[in-house]
């Protein structure tokens, strides 16, 4: 494994991190004891920083994380999530009052006093003109309840708009081969702020395992059939925002450049390694099988830059027009 800077953190974290969605709620059903399995082979290949939310399965990914580090000695770091237990989802309601009692649930469920690092789960795009929230941030940040904190956001806009503020050390945001738009401009500011950058979706909810088929069925409870057309949030969460149909005839175009000796997965997880802006992709992990599979990228040599090359053809041609000017 290799090792990243996190933002002005100081912190080094993996360039392959956990993202811990997947092991709380909506995509399918999994047990706790396969999770805390992966979670445990995350950081025996050298995964230290893990990436969850309140709302994955009301509590139930933070909990796990919290068992993960009764169970081991290590020192890793958890980035947990805030706002998005509102309803309605709106931005009156990223106040002190309700962030306060938000972050008082994420300590609870996390065994902690100290959140390592606290996002703002995907906030309405007028919260990043609410200076007085981020101040609520600063004033969490100096009672001792968050050490750092940061943002999730779903637009390039909202990103660029939210590395003004002065505290905010790391921005996550969709980023894989179908979502390409965020290294136009976006990671170039960040990287003159020093503001980390977290990968997330980076197999494009799976679809860039190369694994998929228009054969292949979903459980009621994945959001992979629940919300290809953004009926419970944002359709840009689910396969990127990319029709099913087209992702699986482009992945057809992009097997051709993977090498023959490893996986589609694994190629899908290098090419956004590739770019140096990036702190870390966070792909999940369900099982053992799927951490081992996701989580040993470091070793894999740099893409050709031939290839590299070809795979912007192929976004250019059959991707852009369906993602490139709605994040």
């Amino acid at each position: 494994m290799k090792y990243r800077e996190l933002g002005r953190t100081g912190w080094k974290v993996s360039e392959i991190s956990f993202g811990a969605w997947a092991i709380g709620s909506s995509w399918g059903s999994v047990e706790d004891k396969d999770s805390i399995a992966a979670l445990h082979k995350a950081l025996d290949l050298g995964v230290n920083f893990f990436d969850t939310a309140d709302v994955y399965g009301d509590g139930r990914s933070e909990r796990l994380l919290a068992q993960l580090k009764k169970e081991r000695k290590e020192n890793f770091f958890i980035a947990t999530k805030a706002g998005r237990k509102l309803n309605p989802h709106t931005a009156e309601g990223y106040n002190k009052k309700n962030l306060t009692e938000f972050v008082e649930i994420n300590l609870k469920n996390l065994n902690t006093d100290c959140i390592d690092l606290l996002q703002l789960h995907c906030p309405p795009t007028q919260v990043y003109y609410m200076p007085e929230t981020f101040s609520v941030l600063d004033e969490l940040t100096k009672e001792g309840k968050i050490k750092y904190y940061g943002v999730s956001v779903e637009k390039v806009e909202e990103a660029i708009k939210a590395i003004e503020f002065p505290n905010v050390q790391s921005v996550q945001i969709i980023y894989n081969i179908f979502r390409q738009r965020p290294a136009e401009l976006f990671f170039n500011e960040a990287k003159k702020k020093k503001v980390g950058i977290l990968a997330r979706l980076p197999l494009s909810s799976g679809m860039l395992t190369g694994k998929m088929t228009r054969k292949t069925n979903f459980e009621d409870e994945d959001h992979r059939k629940f919300n290809r057309n953004g009926e419970a949030f944002d359709k840009g969460e689910t396969f990127s925002g990319v029709d099913y149909d087209l992702s699986l005839d482009v992945v057809e175009l992009l097997r051709p450049l993977v090498p023959h000796n490893i996986s589609m997965t694994k190629f899908a997880l290098k090419w956004i390694l590739m770019n140096d802006a990036v702190t870390c992709a966070i792909p999940g992990a369900k099982n053992i099988i799927q951490a081992e599979e996701n989580f040993t990228i470091s070793e894999l040599p740099a893409i050709p830059a031939e290839v590299m090359n070809s795979v912007q053809k192929i976004y250019e041609e059959k991707i852009k027009r369906s993602v490139h000017h709605y994040w």
